[in-house]
């Protein structure tokens, strides 16, 4: 132990009974329980531990707490020793040196790993004995054992160490003790925190009926400000463990009271977690109540608060997000994906509600295969069946209705993705046969409306047993999430149309007499302000006025650009236009971090705006990125696979001529680059056809394979193999005839043993990936490989030995009687285990179902 002659300065004589007689002050192999060994008295161990651990020697007693867990371990084997030493440490813990007590506590969690491993009467023994003593230490006078017993406490609960009974009948009891009103300062502060850390871990029952109507208390406490600031800070946690329900009948009021709290950090505290708040709130409370909140607190006095707002805004606005609106979720692994639905056209699903309001008005004409759909509503299939992104559009639907069909005969009858991901939709059945009931005149009345000058309106509109307003809006509301469609854009424009002028008849003043009024009031007003209020929009939008970063925060540009894939995906795709500007604005800041921003994010926003919108809006900016500083490439680089999938195959294929541009770099010493190049080039190979491969990504991938860095090569010999197995699989055997012979004369012949080497392992890949048939394999590769067993460096023929015992020996085709190489393989292993290097012997003997030894450090 460092340091031991510290604790033992008061003579020889304790050296000499702890046994340390013969070791000098500086020796690291003392064992902490030397003290146990017999000595010159006649006590057994156990006495021994009462004599030292009750030593009026602070620094006896100081050892025994530190080595707790070994003397634990010596004696586990007797249950009643083991009585006699727990009973030995609730005793010392009642110790009156605090360093004493600071040390046994240290030792707890330590203690309770050890017993919840090694003894099988561990929750008895931990909650009897250990428990007592961090919960007592918890009003321990002393502030460093007090420290030590939180810290302590809070492992214990991380690893599962601590019953939910000892939480609810011993630890809680105490916290609650020590934030009562006429608790003392220091330890109310510091049981706050305490509190705040340890509802994460505990479950809703025990949060709600034990700690939430303290903390309620608390967050209203006039006194301790740090007390409020603590609830503030910790209230996001509260909201997500308590639930919706408790989170608006408890915690709102106080959660408005401390976004108005006079001091500056409370409010700040308040603004950092409105995202969890927020998240815990119906979308009721959090449109009413939240949104007029965060406003107050984005346009605070205090710059850190308005700052902090900022920064939270983006978050915040993403609370609103709707999977039945975006048509996107998340899956576990965090996957943004569509939300999964019957593999039939786009307009199925829509159908089985709107097509009596569809078809009485004309507003467009429905296939026959879609009006079948209309009468026989489908329930569509399991989840995970379609979780392609976006690439089942309409135009490929028309030559896959035949298979779309069959699929949707096997869907759960009990299912449907209508109703899967999103809120159930309102019943409308009764406005819909009201819509429905209108005669071809009155259809044709409505059509000859748009001639009528503004103020005059037809009697159709205002006569009784028509279509009321209220119930052309609850139409208008369901139309809303489907507002990508461009024909139900179509629909809810002359949805919108007749909603006016109904309307008019109480009011003539708001008619519309302009199609494109219309449109930009129905797209861009209504809908918007239906997803997230219009205050949170305009107030994202401002981020980027340049006052903002004099104002607010010099980085608000970064915030911004951070949360914009958020953003977007709650306002949905249909609401692109709103952001648009802002975006093209962010990709040209001045400030790299903000492109890098963007460039990190480019294929998720991708994803939310479909193909369409990413060719018009997202492919410019994604060309800009490509010619950027490195900082911000890297980040176009790490998801180029990702965002290529999304782009239709005539522009991806674009792309095949920049690849090579990712060989330069602003610093040529920037190989993770390169290797990233790599990487993403192994997941591209699928995106193009193997002429593409062939054309351009062998190229690349030769190029890279002679990297100066190891790394860069290692990961590009496993880049070959890819392509190697693409020509076969496609059936392009004279390219990849062609492409062997050049990696033959490339590698197998090269004058450097690395090149060599590099052979070695792109054989053995190949044949533990099965990249082409095995005859092809021994007729083109392997002679050049079996060459290589009489390299004159080592490193070579290790990796011949590795492929050959390995990997190549234990197919089958080589096992088969008759095989023509079977001899000759036999042959080159034979001499392989008789060379003079002893690495080269091993793998050449090794058992190849022994789990393989990596020998990339070799390459």
């Amino acid at each position: 132990l460092l340091g031991l002659s510290l604790y033992f300065e008061d003579g020889h004589d304790d050296l000499d009974d702890f046994g340390f007689d013969d070791y000098g002050s500086e020796c690291d192999g003392i064992r902490i329980t030397a003290f146990l060994d017999a000595g010159q008295d006649n006590l057994t161990p156990l006495g021994r531990l009462e004599k030292y651990a009750f030593s009026e020697n602070v620094f006896n007693r100081q050892i025994v707490a530190r080595g707790l867990l070994d003397v634990l371990r010596e004696f586990s084997d007797n249950e009643n020793d083991f009585i006699s030493v727990m009973e030995t440490v609730a005793r010392m813990s009642e110790d009156g040196e605090p360093t004493v007590r600071a040390e046994l506590m240290e030792q707890v969690p330590n203690i309770a790993m050890f017993l919840h491993e090694s003894r099988p009467n561990f929750p008895a023994a931990f909650s009897r004995y250990l428990v007592p003593i961090v919960v007592r230490y918890l009003t321990d006078p002393n502030n460093q054992v007090r420290k030590t017993s939180q810290a302590a406490l809070l492992v214990l609960l991380e690893q599962g160490l601590l019953s939910k009974a000892d939480m609810e009948t011993k630890v809680c009891p105490v916290l609650l003790e020590l934030t009562e009103p006429s608790s003392d300062d220091d330890y109310k502060i510091e049981a706050v925190a305490i509190m705040c850390k340890v509802v994460t871990m505990l479950s809703k029952d025990t949060v709600e009926h034990l700690l939430l109507p303290r903390f309620c208390d608390l967050c209203s406490d006039a006194r301790l400000f740090q007390v409020r600031k603590v609830c503030a800070a910790n209230f996001g946690e509260f909201c997500s463990i308590v639930g919706q329900e408790a989170t608006e009948k408890l915690l709102m009021p106080k959660f408005f009271d401390l976004c108005s709290d006079s001091l500056w950090g409370i409010r700040k505290a308040c603004a950092e977690c409105f995202m969890m708040v927020s998240n815990s709130t119906s979308p009721e409370v959090r449109r009413a109540k939240l949104s007029p909140l965060f406003i107050s607190l984005i346009s605070d006095q205090s710059r850190w608060v308005r700052q902090a707002a900022f920064q939270s805004l983006g978050r915040f606005i993403s609370t609103f997000a709707n999977p039945s609106s975006t048509g996107l979720h998340f899956t576990e692994d965090g996957a943004l994906l569509e939300v999964p639905r019957c593999t039939l056209d786009r307009y199925e699903h829509l159908t089985q509600i709107y097509w009596a309001a569809a078809q009485t008005e004309r507003w467009f004409t429905l296939p026959p295969t879609r009006m079948a759909a209309q009468h026989h509503p489908r329930n569509t299939s399991l989840p995970g069946e379609n979780h392609s992104g976006f690439s089942s559009r309409v135009s490929d639907s028309s030559t896959n209705n035949t298979k779309n069909t069959k699929d949707t005969e096997h869907c759960d009858e009990n299912f449907n993705s209508f109703h899967y991901w999103r809120s159930p939709l309102p019943d409308i059945s009764g406005e819909l046969e009201i819509l429905s009931s209108q005669k071809p005149s009155d259809v044709a009345e409505d059509e000859e409306e748009k001639e009528e000058p503004q103020n005059s309106i037809p009697d159709s509109m205002c006569s009784p047993g028509k279509a009321t307003s209220d119930q052309i809006q609850k139409v208008l509301d369901c139309l809303q999430p489907h507002m990508d469609d461009p024909d139900v854009q179509a629909l809810f424009q002359r949805t919108s149309l007749r909603l006016r002028s109904v309307s008019s008849c109480v009011n003539p003043g708001i008619i519309y007499s302009s199609r494109q009024q219309v449109q930009q009031y129905s797209l861009s007003s209504v809908h918007v302000a239906n997803v997230i209020p219009q205050q949170l929009l305009d107030q994202y939008l401002s981020m980027t006025d340049p006052a903002r970063a004099q104002t607010v925060d010099t980085e608000i540009a970064k915030h911004c650009a951070f949360s914009l894939p958020g953003v977007a995906l709650t306002l949905g795709r249909q609401n692109w236009h709103c952001l648009k500007d802002t975006y093209e604005t962010l990709a040209s800041d001045v400030q790299w971090k903000v492109r890098r921003t963007l460039a990190f994010s480019i294929h998720e926003l991708a994803v939310i705006l479909g193909d369409q919108l990413t060719a018009a809006d997202l492919v410019p900016i994604f060309n800009g990125f490509l010619k950027d500083l490195d900082e911000v490439r890297i980040g176009v680089l790490k998801h180029l696979y990702d965002f290529l999938k999304l782009l239709h195959a005539d522009k991806r294929r674009e792309y095949l001529y920049q690849l090579q541009e990712f060989m330069v770099t602003d610093n040529s010493r920037n190989w993770r680059f390169r290797y990233e190049l790599a990487e993403q080039l192994i997941l591209i190979i699928e995106l193009y056809s193997h002429y593409d491969v062939y054309d351009y990504l062998r190229q690349i991938a030769l190029t890279l394979c002679s990297d100066k860095v190891s790394e860069v090569r290692w990961i590009s010999y496993k880049l070959v193999v890819e392509i190697l197995q693409k020509l076969y699989t496609c059936g392009s055997d004279d390219l990849g005839l062609n492409f062997i012979n050049e990696l033959t004369v490339r590698f197998c012949h090269c004058p450097k043993w690395v090149g060599r080497q590099a052979f070695a392992f792109i054989c053995q890949a190949v044949v533990e990936e099965d990249c082409m048939p095995m005859d092809q394999f021994s007729q083109h590769l392997l002679p050049s490989l079996l060459s290589l067993s009489s390299d004159p460096v080592a490193n070579v023929r290790v990796l011949v030995a590795k492929a050959l015992r390995q990997s190549i020996m234990e197919k089958a085709y080589f096992k088969e009687p008759g095989c023509a190489y079977s001899e000759e393989l036999e042959e080159t292993v034979m001499a392989l285990q008789s060379d003079k290097d002893r690495d080269v012997r091993f793998f050449a003997s090794m058992d190849p179902n022994k789990s393989l030894m990596d020998t990339a450090p070799l390459i």
